[in-house]
């Protein structure tokens, strides 16, 4: 085990390194940022970065594709920010609408929405929530999607949510995190989504 004074000259020498790292790092930019995986998460992540934006007060635009027939705590919670444009416009997953021509037509109008705030550079960040699923089941075109990224405002940051992001999706990406699922409730234990942890 280190001593003090071992672990306080490390730690030195590590600073040192980091600040200089740091400061080498100029740049800014708006980020495509993509949250996938199998497991829980992605939309918590994509929220939390709206609760840091408000804190900033950012201009934040949130779409979800498929969140809309369901009561939400941050629907409550984005109704008391002004400068939130909050929108759950999905009605539900697709095993429960049934409906391929209306899912299509829905994550259609969803679309219009999201890809309204991302021609506007007043928003700082717009969130669309579960965009992969419905590139997954084909109910939007990609490249329309990958053309809006192309000519989004330069400092408007893009975050997408949801399972099975498409390659080039990731390609198009600055930042992508993978949620990987260990343990799940649901699975294990039986226990259906709770308030407060899934909506």
């Amino acid at each position: 085990m280190r001593t003090e004074a071992e672990h306080a000259a490390r730690m030195a020498k590590k600073k040192v390194a980091q600040d200089r790292l740091v400061a080498s790092r100029t740049g800014e930019k708006g980020l495509v940022i993509v949250h996938t995986g199998k497991g829980k998460g992605k939309t918590t992540a994509a929220l939390g970065m709206v609760v840091r934006a408000i804190g900033h007060g950012m201009r934040v635009g949130v779409i979800q594709f498929v969140k809309g027939a369901m009561t939400t705590g941050e629907a409550a919670v984005f109704a008391h920010f002004p400068n939130v444009e909050f929108k759950p416009m999905g009605e539900g997953f697709t095993w429960d609408t049934q409906d391929r021509a209306r899912d299509i037509a829905v994550a259609r109008a969803a679309w219009e929405e999201v890809k309204r705030m991302l021609a506007d550079d007043s928003y700082d960040m717009v969130v669309a929530d579960e965009l992969n699923i419905v590139l997954r089941y084909d109910y939007l075109p990609l490249d329309e999607v990958l053309d809006a990224i192309a000519v989004k405002p330069a400092m408007t940051h893009f975050v997408v949510t949801g399972r099975n992001a498409p390659d080039a999706l990731i390609a198009a990406a600055d930042l992508v995190t993978e949620m990987e699922q260990v343990k799940h409730p649901f699975r294990e234990q039986g226990i259906k989504a709770q308030k407060g942890v899934e909506f």
